[in-house]
C-alpha cells in the first residue's frame, strides 16, 4: 500500500546527518536512470526535481555555497581548479563541516576531486578522504563507508565525481552517462549499507542533491539545463513521499542545504545567510525558524478577474435547489360555501 504523502515517520532522534552529491547530475537524467536507492529515500522522504544551484553552475563554488549556506559573491570561492599560491584557501564563511567541529559535533567527508578539499575549512579534518589526483565513484564509495563504520562521524559529506566525468566526455543525457549515474546509485547504496551495518541509518537524516547538471559537453552559467539540480531528504523528522513541487509558494536553493542541515542538527544559524531551512519537508520545524525562500507575492497566481456569480450555474460548485412551490389549499370559506351549497 503506498505511503500517504506528507506522512510523518516512526519517532526517532536525529543524531546524525549525511549529505551525497552526484556532481552534475541533472534531475531528467536521474529520472531516466535506473536509481532504486535514491527512489527508496524519495518514498520514505521529501524531494523536489527543480531545485537550482548557484548561478555560475560550476563545481567547487556551488558545492562551496551548497555546505556555506552563501552564494559565491559571498563566499568569494571562484575558481574551479585545485588552488593555487594566489587563490583564497578557504571560504569567506564557515563550511558545514567546520561549524559542526566548532559546536562539538565530529565529522567526515570523502571526495573524489582533490579541490573540494576546501569544503573542511580552517582545518583537515582527522577523517576524510581526498584524493592527489582524481578517485573515482567506487573508489570514494569505500572510503565513505570505511570512515564510517571506523569513526561513525555526526556529520558527513560525500562527493560522487563520475556523472560529471561522464557528461564532460560523452555528453549530459547519453547512454553513457546514465550508466555512471546507475553506478552512482549503487555507489550511494554502498554508503547507506554503511549507515545502517552500524546501527545508524533510523537516526540519520539524509540529502542527496547535485552541484549542476549540464548540457551538450558542459556546464556553465544561468542554462535551467545547468542550474537545475534534485533535492531529496529523508530520515527522523522527514516528511514522507512529498513532491515540493506540489507546494506553490516552495522553490529550494543549493545554499537552503546548508541551512536545512543547521536546522535539523540544531546548529546555530546564521540570519545573514542567503540560504534558508526547507520546513515544508520537516514534520515539525524547531521554532524561530526563518522558513524557506517563498515565492513572491507578485508572482503568485493572479485572482480571477471575472468569478462565477452565485446565480450562475458552474458544474464545479454545489447547487442549492430551488425551493418546491407551494401546494395551494382551498381557503377555508370556500370549503364552508361549498358546504352550505350542498345542504
Amino acid at each position: 500500500m503506498p505511503e500517504p504523502p506528507g506522512a510523518p515517520p516512526a519517532a526517532a532522534k536525529v543524531e546524525r546527518l549525511l549529505i551525497v552529491s552526484i556532481d552534475g547530475l541533472r534531475p531528467d537524467v536521474a529520472l531516466r536512470a535506473n536509481m532504486p536507492n535514491m527512489r527508496a529515500l524519495m518514498r520514505r522522504g521529501t524531494f523536489t526535481f527543480w531545485a537550482t544551484t548557484t548561478e555560475t553552475a560550476v563545481t567547487l563554488p556551488s558545492h562551496v555555497s551548497m555546505l556555506t549556506g552563501v552564494t559565491p559573491e559571498r563566499h568569494r570561492i571562484w575558481w574551479d581548479i585545485d588552488p593555487g599560491p594566489d587563490d583564497q584557501q578557504r571560504p569567506a564563511f564557515p563550511t558545514l563541516l567546520e561549524l559542526a567541529r566548532n559546536n562539538g559535533l565530529t565529522a567526515g567527508m570523502a571526495v573524489g576531486k582533490p579541490k573540494l578539499g576546501v569544503l573542511a575549512g580552517g582545518k583537515p579534518l582527522s577523517w576524510s578522504f581526498v584524493p592527489e589526483l582524481y578517485a573515482n565513484d567506487d573508489q570514494v564509495a569505500r572510503e565513505a563507508a570505511r570512515i564510517i563504520a571506523d569513526h561513525r562521524p555526526q556529520v558527513m559529506f560525500v562527493h560522487l565525481p563520475d556523472t560529471d566525468a561522464a557528461g564532460h566526455g560523452s555528453g549530459w543525457g547519453s547512454p553513457e552517462q546514465i550508466k555512471t549515474v546507475e553506478n552512482a546509485d549503487r555507489c550511494l547504496g554502498v554508503v547507506l549499507g554503511a549507515l545502517n551495518t552500524a546501527g545508524l541509518l533510523r537516526t540519520t537524516v539524509v540529502i542527496v542533491t547535485a552541484d549542476h547538471g549540464g548540457m551538450g559537453h558542459s556546464h556553465y552559467g544561468n542554462d535551467p539545463r545547468s542550474r537545475h539540480i534534485p533535492w531529496i531528504i529523508a530520515g527522523p523528522g522527514i516528511r514522507q513521499n512529498l513532491d515540493l513541487a506540489s507546494i506553490y509558494s516552495v522553490r529550494v536553493r543549493t545554499e537552503d542545504t546548508f541551512a536545512t542541515a543547521c536546522a535539523v542538527l540544531g546548529l546555530p544559524l546564521d540570519r545573514n545567510i542567503d540560504g534558508r531551512p526547507v520546513t515544508a519537508a520537516m514534520v515539525n520545524p524547531p521554532a524561530g525558524l526563518q522558513p524557506e525562500w517563498q515565492v513572491p507575492a507578485w508572482d503568485q497566481p493572479a485572482p480571477d478577474p471575472d468569478p462565477p456569480q452565485p446565480d450562475m450555474q458552474n458544474p464545479l460548485e454545489p447547487q442549492t435547489p430551488e425551493p418546491p412551490e407551494p401546494d395551494v389549499q382551498n381557503p377555508p370559506e370556500h370549503d364552508a360555501a361549498r358546504a352550505g351549497g350542498r345542504n
